[in-house]
């Protein structure tokens, strides 16, 4: 792959961390930051890549993986979180 093609690859990834970022901190709800979060893991994976092909290293593809891992757990432990959250509140309610 071309070095030209490998920058315009790290600059939209940057692009998509600086909007992510912005989401995580102006929310308003859950919801919103846990989407932020998704697609700043998805942007640490696509910079791991990019490493990868410009360096021709294979470890950062192993690096990848770890992170894909890290933030499928982050996911479903925060999706969890505000799962239950949800309930603690109908139920603080009053609703059924």
């Amino acid at each position: 792959m071309s070095s030209s093609s490998i920058d315009l690859l790290v600059a939209v990834v940057l692009v998509a961390v600086a909007l992510a970022v912005l989401r995580f901190v102006r929310g308003p709800r859950d919801a919103d930051r846990l989407i932020a979060l998704d697609i700043l893991f998805a942007a640490a994976i696509a910079l791991c890549s990019a490493a990868a092909l410009s360096s021709g290293q294979v470890l950062f593809l192993d690096v990848a993986i770890g992170v894909a891992l890290i933030g499928f757990v982050a996911t479903l432990a925060w999706a969890r979180l505000i799962s239950r959250r949800r309930a603690a509140d109908s139920s603080a309610d009053g609703e059924p």
